[in-house]
């Protein structure tokens, strides 16, 4: 069974960078596809970056393309988000999640992953 847990979420100002880790246990050969997500209240969840285990191929929300970069070390079963020029908008819990399929090209449709962690809070405020 996939369990994934999130760290490295915290209060950051303006402009500031946090790292954020997936920790993933339980992965199998048909789990291609790692995605980043984030969620404020009210609102629904986004699909913000995603990587093919296989080959690295990254996909990035516009929202984001440009200051986030997503990484997979496949050894250490841990994905990684380093988030660079954070904005308040970017507030919001952060997850990763899993996809088993044989797609290529990874999408960040929330409803296409299966298994999730619980979440890391990142606060971007002065």
């Amino acid at each position: 069974q996939v369990q994934l847990v999130e760290s490295g979420g915290g209060l950051v100002q303006p402009g500031g960078s946090l790292r954020l880790s997936c920790a993933a246990s339980g992965l199998t050969s048909d789990v291609n596809h790692i995605g980043w997500f984030r969620q404020t209240p009210g609102k629904e969840r986004e699909g913000i970056a995603c990587i093919d285990r296989r080959d690295g191929n990254l996909y990035y929300s516009a929202s984001v393309k440009g200051r986030f970069t997503i990484s997979n070390d496949n050894a250490k079963n841990t994905i990684t988000l380093q988030m660079d020029s954070l904005k308040p908008e970017d507030t919001a819990n952060y997850y990763c999640a899993t996809r088993s399929t044989p797609q290529r090209l990874c999408v960040i449709r929330p409803h296409l992953y299966t298994n999730w962690g619980q979440g890391t809070q990142v606060t971007v405020s002065s």
